[in-house]
């Protein structure tokens, strides 16, 4: 299994990653990616992303060096009703919109049925396309309950490399990560595989998480990102929701 596509990356303008556009496509190109989403941490993270540059998006070609660009966000969660960083005047500019929490960005962790809640919550945020690292003890969630949310809504999960790696701040991502992956694997829950690039070196790679979703039994088919038909087919099916 191999993917086509990262669909998690962060340019100089999240605050705290090191790569400009042109490095991480030039990156992807040479790992013979098909696909990268510019995804920058969302205004509410300390030293996030203006909502211009988000609105500024725009400019970016749809293509460079045969690569298909994505614009979007990894939004943050701001508050116990969901409420995104990002308004809907931005958001429904964008190709792809990732939602996860953070710290310091207004929610507090709770329980795990607290917050296993309001990311299902987000889920129903018409505009939330994918739920980004759900496993982190920081912010302990109800894995079965997130995945059966995540089937009925339509809403596929991450399982994020970045997670698993020595500079990770994520807490037990392991355990989280891998009880989410068997459930999805068992339920047929459409996941990703993601970088969450900070410096262009990690773009496209997943071999971290990959391990996990194989550990865990996921099937290729149910990983988006191993094809660029297989993601825009599921962003169109995401758009189409939103407009009923």
């Amino acid at each position: 299994m191999k993917i086509k596509a990262d669909l998690h990356v962060h340019t100089v303008a999240s605050g705290h990653a090191f790569s400009t556009v042109g490095e991480i496509i030039s990156e992807a190109a040479k790992k013979g990616l098909k696909m990268v989403a510019i995804t920058d941490h969302g205004p509410g993270l300390p030293g996030g992303a203006h909502p211009y540059h988000f609105w500024n998006l725009r400019i970016l070609p749809p293509e460079l060096n045969g690569v298909r660009i994505l614009k979007g966000i990894e939004a943050n969660i701001m508050n116990a009703d969901a409420d995104l960083d990002l308004g809907v005047d931005y958001l429904q500019n964008l190709e792809i919109v990732h939602v996860g929490f953070h710290p310091s960005c207004g929610y507090v962790s709770g329980s795990a049925k607290q917050n296993t809640s309001v990311l299902i919550k987000a889920m129903d945020n018409p505009f939330v396309d994918f739920v980004v690292h759900p496993g982190n003890a920081k912010f302990p969630i109800d894995p079965e309950a997130l995945v059966e949310a995540a089937l009925e809504k339509g809403v596929a999960l991450e399982i994020n490399n970045s997670s698993f790696l020595p500079t990770s701040s994520r807490e037990s991502a392991h355990d989280f990560d891998l009880s989410i992956a068997s459930l999805a694997a068992e339920k047929g829950l459409p996941v990703i595989l993601s970088s969450d690039a900070h410096l262009y070196t990690q773009v496209g790679v997943v071999d971290e998480a990959m391990k996990i979703a194989m550990d865990a039994g996921v099937k290729s088919e149910q990983v988006l990102n191993t094809s660029v038909s297989k993601v825009l087919d599921y962003l169109t099916k995401r758009r189409n929701q939103r407009l009923k």
